[in-house]
């Protein structure tokens, strides 16, 4: 079974999302595992994917229509070598629930999105209802389509010696067209990345108070989340949100500050290896899943909390 991967990257660095990729494609294959680069002046990025242990080839297909990562170019590029492939993954990333959609369509199978587990070349497990069941499921389709939770997977390391080939562009479809983007930039570490993340939620009460999350984490070294409810009044910015329809976090520790817990937002977090959560109301859902509970003013006890910090 030869498994292709969609790599991730910015044309300067590959995504840690497409290691923890390559893991699944490695536990999936019976047989090569290739990874396809597309953008522009990408060599460095399919350089770092040659390296990453369990590949074997890399398709490095260089072209202005790949640059800014279309998904309409990059389907039809995919489909162009979906022959060649028993199945097809990316990251259950945005950049990656924007590809695949369309290769599953143009090539008439059924997607199965955001797997957890590979159980056997044709059965996969899925969560559904946010996360509070899990679903295993059967693809009968030739060509199997996947977007991969990278929380589920451990990250593939570095000892490939993996074959890097040129390969041509496809046509253009040309249906979109870059316009431009705005680039936030930060000193924190990637959020989905991070180690320690500090999450707020509309417990904190207004943009100002929740100045009070970033304390924390530069005090932590931690990257900042924040609840749909925080990001929908306006505390923090849209790439901020963890839950169901922000970002899957798993980090080794998770701090929850004013955060109910919604089942969307556990859906999003439940998976870190350490929680915990301040709430002033006793039976918040969140205290449900911490392993350590706080119940009390977050306004007494985060400051309590950074000076603590503070004088360690």
């Amino acid at each position: 079974m030869a498994v292709l991967v969609l790599a991730e990257h910015d044309n300067t660095t590959l995504a840690p999302a497409t290691r923890h990729t390559v893991t699944a494609a490695v536990q999936l294959a019976s047989g090569p595992v290739h990874v396809l680069v597309a953008g522009l002046a990408a060599a460095a990025v399919a350089d770092s994917a040659a390296r990453v242990a369990g590949v074997e080839k890399v398709l490095l297909a260089d072209a202005a229509a790949y640059e800014h990562g279309l998904a309409e170019p990059l389907a039809e590029l995919i489909v162009s070598l979906a022959e060649n492939y028993d199945a097809i993954l990316a990251a259950a990333t945005t950049f990656g629930k924007n590809v695949l959609p369309r290769v599953a369509a143009l090539i008439d199978v059924a997607q199965v999105s955001d797997v957890i587990a590979i159980v056997s070349a044709d059965t996969f497990v899925r969560p559904i209802y946010a996360g509070n069941a899990l679903a295993t499921v059967q693809s009968k389709d030739k060509r199997k389509v996947l977007t991969i939770r990278g929380t589920a997977f451990a990250a593939a390391g570095e000892g490939g010696t993996a074959v890097i080939e040129k390969i041509a562009a496809a046509a253009d479809p040309a249906r979109s067209q870059f316009v431009g983007h705005e680039v936030t930039r930060s000193q924190r570490p990637d959020l989905t990345a991070a180690r320690v993340v500090v999450s707020g939620g509309r417990g904190l009460g207004s943009k100002e108070n929740f100045q009070m999350m970033e304390t924390l984490a530069d005090a932590l070294g931690a990257a900042v989340g924040a609840s749909r409810a925080a990001v929908d009044a306006g505390y923090a910015p849209n790439d901020a949100q963890v839950g169901q329809t922000g970002k899957i976090v798993a980090p080794e520790l998770y701090i929850a500050i004013g955060i109910s817990g919604a089942i969307q937002h556990l859906a999003g977090m439940k998976d870190s290896k350490v929680i915990v959560a301040i709430n002033k109301d006793e039976d918040a859902p969140i205290f449900q899943i911490a392993d350590y509970s706080l119940v009390g003013d977050l306004f007494v006890e985060l400051p309590k909390l950074c000076a603590l910090l503070a004088d360690r």
